[in-house]
């Protein structure tokens, strides 16, 4: 029985060599190295990412791959589980919006667990050969992603991400198709996150991701050793597209394997929340710069938005809600944006949790469905801004900045790094944090991409 599995190898294996992938990939590849290493070392101030680290501890020693930000060296599977948890946990990290996958947490954490396994065991991967894996491992996750039609209800950005991340596994080790083939099946058996964890706003929806990195690093351990898993695993009877994402359509997505390079088609977060909330920011900050109101004048805000919006933000403020819920509280976002013009990584301290003022600023917010009827879009939106003096004032965002369409700036991304790495556990200052973003820019000059880690560490 064919499955698409099939032509994910097939894409894996004609561009093992770094020469296939444009530059434009590789280049994009390294742009998202950055902003997930910055992510994920201010990720690891975060409570909850020491519980992470100690229950890891726990479960065996075996010093395979970097804890980033520490000299620890774990057993694979459990760095890739503790980074991609950091990458993820601040909401900060990267999406492909159409996929509605977080192409780079899982992907990245696991890629790089599995990179110091190889080259301990003495095949060092090069940093083209890694900006290539990486290239092919987004593709897999987010044409997987992109045929969804339903709204979403398993956390894709764990699941494809795992998937995604057997791609770049198989083309960094070299498997064959029948490991391949096994790896991805070994993979799809573990997979596993819903959507509950983000109803109710907890970190296990960050550690979904990290459960994911694991098991993409742990069914390659298994493949290399020739362990078979099932084969059919995306068209199957009870494969990804018939349980997890029932009426899927993956033709027009699959179509793109090789001719759309989706690792360009990434949208960066400028704030620390989650994507769909970054479109109301960004539109009341244009307002409050273009018309000059502050939050004292506001009478009411309106955010008209499609479907997946209103299903990922659209949740009351409530004093004292925890982080995770904050995070993906839009009515909190825009209280927070109109008193303090911005939302970063200071937005979400025990005074801002706990705030009147926010709650009755946030009070004044609420969103509305538009005329965009599909489940899995984040665009376009709209804000409307009423203010006590009777006066209307709106602006529409076909698309919200970070998206491929309006990319960040290079010194914004910069800022963005040196604004994470202020918040690292081992906080660094701009002229190291500014070094740091330059040496990963420099990846694709190393022979062994490993060597990069030992500057997270210092």
């Amino acid at each position: 029985m064919s499955d698409r599995i099939d032509l994910i190898i097939a894409h894996i294996q004609a561009h093992r060599n770094p020469s296939a992938i444009p530059e434009a990939a590789h280049a994009s590849a390294r742009m998202w190295m950055q902003d997930s290493i910055g992510v994920a070392l201010s990720g690891a101030s975060v409570p909850q990412s020491e519980i992470v680290l100690s229950i890891a501890r726990g479960w065996g020693q075996g010093a395979e791959a970097h804890v980033w930000g520490t000299i620890e060296k774990l057993p694979a599977g459990s760095a890739a589980l503790i980074n991609a948890f950091n990458i993820h946990n601040q909401e900060f990290d990267c999406v492909h919006e159409r996929a509605v996958v977080h192409p780079m947490a899982v992907i990245l954490a696991a890629l790089f667990a599995y990179a110091e396994k190889l080259s301990q065991a003495g095949k060092p991967v090069s940093g083209a050969k890694f900006t290539a894996a990486l290239t092919v491992a987004v593709d897999c996750a987010t044409v997987i992603g992109m045929s969804a039609t339903r709204a979403i209800r398993f956390f894709r950005p764990a699941q494809c991400g795992c998937l995604g991340a057997v791609a770049g596994i198989c083309a960094l080790a070299d498997f064959d198709q029948a490991k391949s083939r096994n790896a991805f099946g070994l993979a799809y058996s573990q997979l596993a996150g819903t959507m509950q964890a983000h109803i109710e706003g907890t970190p296990a929806l960050a550690l979904q991701v990290g459960f994911a990195a694991r098991a993409a690093v742990n069914a390659a351990e298994f493949a290399a050793q020739d362990f078979r898993g099932p084969h059919n695993i995306l068209d199957g009877q009870h494969g990804y597209f018939a349980l997890f994402e029932e009426d899927a359509k993956p033709d027009a997505a699959f179509a793109q394997l090789g001719k759309v390079w989706q690792i360009t088609k990434v949208s960066h977060k400028p704030f620390p929340t989650g994507r769909a909330a970054q479109g109301g920011i960004a539109g009341l900050r244009y307002l409050m710069q273009s018309v000059g109101f502050g939050y004292a004048d506001v009478a009411q805000i309106v955010v008209a938005a499609p479907p997946l919006v209103r299903q990922l933000v659209n949740r009351p403020m409530q004093l004292g809600m925890n982080v995770s819920y904050a995070r993906l509280c839009m009515p909190f976002l825009l209280a927070l944006t109109l008193r303090e013009g911005t939302v970063n990584l200071n937005a979400y301290s025990a005074a801002n949790l706990n705030s009147q003022n926010l709650l009755l600023l946030a009070e004044k917010v609420s969103m509305v469905a538009d005329a965009n009827t599909d489940p899995n879009s984040l665009r376009p939106q709209h804000i409307t801004v009423k203010l006590k003096d009777g006066s209307s004032h709106s602006h529409d965002l076909a698309y919200v900045y970070g998206a491929p369409e309006a990319l960040m700036s290079a010194e914004d991304q910069l800022q963005k790094f040196i604004h994470c790495l202020s918040f690292a556990p081992r906080a660094r200052d701009a002229q190291s944090a500014t070094a740091l973003h330059a040496e990963i820019a420099n990846l694709h000059q190393l022979s062994d991409v490993t060597a990069l880690l030992r500057h997270l560490a210092e």
